[in-house]
């Protein structure tokens, strides 16, 4: 009994509810902002605020940099590869293989390369009406907002250095 009375302490303390509050209030401003711009898939806004909103700005920085960073790149070689000619199956093999080599470069990690590769994929092998390109600009704008509202909340309203996980 004593273990489940700390678990309830635990999720219900006040810096518990105020992380669960903060990381709230940004997912549902990017996703407004988002959905201002009529992006076509505005929740990947908040989806990237979920995933870069960290209990401090400078762990909230690091995370987002991978995520740009590798935004950007899967952005990119989604829609080279998708003009290339080359048939989507080894294009998409072809593109990871490559993303891995570019994200083993100094100053990116295997967190970018993650990210690379989930935009490559959103990218290069969801059947779109429109140019993978556009698809690529919606994709790189939908998770700059992410980022943006994320790194704003983490500033405006910061959490201790040592609250939370």
């Amino acid at each position: 009994m004593a273990g489940f009375r700390e678990l309830l302490e635990r999720s219900f303390s006040r810096t518990n509810l105020l992380h669960a509050a903060r990381t709230t209030l940004a997912a549902v401003a990017s996703l407004l902002a988002a959905r201002a711009c009529r992006l076509p898939e505005a929740y990947w806004a908040s989806i990237t605020t979920l995933v870069v909103t960290q209990s401090t700005l400078g762990a909230s920085l690091k995370v987002s940099t991978e995520r740009l960073a590798g935004t950007v790149l899967g952005a990119l070689a989604g829609a080279l590869l998708s003009v290339s000619g080359i048939p989507a199956l080894p294009a998409y093999a072809a593109g990871v293989l490559i993303l891995g080599i570019v994200c083993g470069c100094p100053g990116l990690s295997h967190a970018a390369y993650r990210f690379a590769g989930i935009t490559l994929a959103i990218v290069l092998l969801i059947a779109r009406a429109g140019s993978a390109w556009l698809t690529a600009a919606h994709r790189f704008v939908e998770v700059s907002i992410g980022i943006a509202v994320g790194l704003a909340f983490a500033a405006v309203w910061p959490e201790r250095e040592n609250a939370g996980n």
